[in-house]
């Protein structure tokens, strides 16, 4: 039965900001009632974040022209905007951090997400077409990961044995490299996953799909030498943050992320990114 509170809206194919707010809160509730996993779920809640945080400040020059809604041409300025504000002294967000351009696989994902929710909105009767329809993805080539060679990986992992945390640095970047894990699945293993008499790992992946991977010796014997330095619960995660806030919680991608940086610089590898994914290449080469 179509929603009475939209029925007015059906016509456009333009929304009033409350309108887009309201709606975006909506998505995430059916995202989370879908049980997609809470990475998209995070990842849509910060695009429509931003996109409500654009439209807010375009309020007042919208309001002067009234203008009262947003449709084709304000999602293209975000767009613009998302692709082109690092160059600006205020920096992406007014963040003068933010001076970095973003990946053209993230204006993608942006674009993506943006035509799923406008799609979804179409759906439900509250537009009646979606203006991400009329706007192309932009165009983006895979990335050209170059793979660590042999002397890199071992220049890093001399670099984790003279690291806060030498035991655990080592055993991550061994398990990386012998198993092909991505971060998360790597960030959310637990003790009772794993197994050091068979030499197995059991992770959940992508769709909370459970598999097997197996490592070697060497990856065993620096996974054993950490593990017996402390006496976890079944549940507990392998690998803790060691700062901030989430100190003793389960690593985190981006704190995974940062030590992998971190160990690269120290080793002063170069014409390589240091990164979990560029451990999952090489793994697969």
């Amino acid at each position: 039965m179509q929603n009475t509170e939209h029925s007015s809206d059906i016509s456009q194919t333009a929304l009033s900001f409350s309108a887009i707010e309201r709606n975006a809160k909506d998505w995430l509730c059916d995202c989370q009632y879908r049980q997609h996993s809470s990475r998209t779920t995070d990842a849509r809640r910060l695009i429509l974040d931003k996109l409500l945080w654009f439209l807010d400040k375009l309020l007042w020059f919208l309001s002067e022209n009234n203008h009262a809604e947003w449709g084709l041409a304000e999602l293209r300025q975000f767009l613009v905007y998302l692709a082109t504000s690092h160059e600006s002294e205020a920096g992406r967000w007014n963040n003068p951090h933010k001076r970095k351009a973003i990946r053209p696989r993230t204006l993608h994902t942006w674009h993506s997400h943006l035509r799923t929710f406008f799609s979804w909105m179409v759906k439900e009767g509250v537009l009646a077409s979606s203006p991400m329809d009329r706007i192309d993805p932009p165009v983006y080539r895979s990335d050209q990961i170059q793979p660590f060679s042999n002397e890199q990986i071992e220049t890093m992992l001399r670099a984790a044995r003279k690291s806060h945390h030498p035991r655990r640095d080592e055993a991550i970047i061994l398990l990386l490299l012998d198993t092909g894990l991505r971060a998360s699945e790597l960030c959310s293993l637990r003790v009772n996953a794993v197994d050091m008499d068979e030499r197995r790992l059991t992770v959940v992946g992508k769709g909370n799909k459970r598999r097997t991977v197996y490592f070697g010796r060497r990856s065993a014997r620096a996974l054993g030498q950490f593990m017996r330095e402390h006496s976890w619960g079944p549940e507990q995660a392998v690998f803790c943050s060691d700062r901030g806030i989430l100190a003793g919680s389960a690593l985190t991608r981006s704190g995974l992320l940062q030590l992998i940086e971190r160990l690269g610089k120290v080793a002063a590898v170069q014409n390589t990114r240091c990164s979990p994914h560029t451990f999952q290449h090489t793994f697969a080469l």
